[in-house]
């Protein structure tokens, strides 16, 4: 049983995964609103962070599998030889989210005016990044 302190201790990591994604959202979203009119409202940055926090929140700490503790095996046999999707996503999505805002951010410093294309990638990375890590984070909490 956990106590009271490490579930605390878990509350701060996760708001902060979450602080993390969201500060991630708003360099994709300076960086895209800056080269893209359509995406320069204020609504828009929201989005991003909101995205972005609730991703990271969700998708990096996902639940394992769980254990038979008795034979070291998944108690559900399914899953034996099988990817664990949660995690497989969870490890894409946070690559995917993690590199699209590490682009934006050294654009931004470097002050490099990338083409359109690059910054319309750069936006769909972190766009399916972060729908991989919610829906992670969603299908790990409902087994």
């Amino acid at each position: 049983m956990r106590t009271r302190v490490r579930k605390f201790a878990h509350v701060l990591e996760r708001l902060g995964l979450a602080m993390a994604g969201a500060a991630s959202g708003l360099f994709v979203s300076a960086l895209v609103g800056t080269s893209i009119t359509l995406f320069t409202s204020q609504a828009f940055l929201l989005l991003m962070m909101l995205g972005g926090a609730i991703g990271f929140y969700l998708g990096i700490d996902t639940p394992p599998l769980p254990f038979n503790a008795s034979s070291g095996k998944p108690s559900n046999d399914e899953w034996v030889r099988k990817i664990d999707t949660p995690e497989f996503l969870s490890a894409v999505g946070t690559f995917l989210a993690a590199f699209s805002a590490f682009a934006s951010v050294g654009v931004i410093v470097l002050r490099h005016d990338p083409h359109i294309a690059w910054t319309w990638m750069i936006m769909a990375g972190w766009c399916v990044g972060v729908a991989m890590q919610i829906i992670a984070g969603a299908i790990a909490r409902r087994r």
